[in-house]
């Protein structure tokens, strides 16, 4: 229980995607809330690696929730993932591959802001 406490500590989104509504029969996202979930509470809190990881986990299922294109993208990405079987963490491959999917997507978008000029 007390390390549950610590782990919402570094996780500062976690209500906001725990308490998401997502439309009917978008199993992937409560897929992906549930891997969120299971991921930061079976992490080693000592372990500086692990909470970077579910921090950036946090941030990233937060633009998940708030941000449609990332969404969009993000979820195309994820139907590619493959994982083997011989992987000892099933769980913990997919979110480091959610976290590289996240930082391509962050290096390669870029959106087009149009500033009108007024004459």
């Amino acid at each position: 229980m007390k390390n549950n406490k610590v782990v919402l500590s570094y996780c500062k989104n976690f209500e906001k995607i725990i308490n998401t509504d997502f439309m009917e029969g978008d199993n992937l996202s409560l897929q992906l809330v549930k891997i969120y979930k299971d991921y930061i509470f079976s992490i080693d809190v000592t372990s500086e690696e692990e909470v970077e990881n579910a921090i950036e986990i946090d941030k990233i299922m937060a633009r998940y929730i708030d941000d449609y294109l990332f969404r969009k993208t993000l979820k195309q990405e994820l139907l590619r993932i493959k994982v083997k079987r011989t992987c000892g963490n099933v769980i913990k491959t997919i979110v480091e591959s959610i976290i590289e999917i996240f930082h391509k997507v962050e290096f390669e978008q870029t959106r087009k802001i149009y500033i009108s000029k007024w004459i």
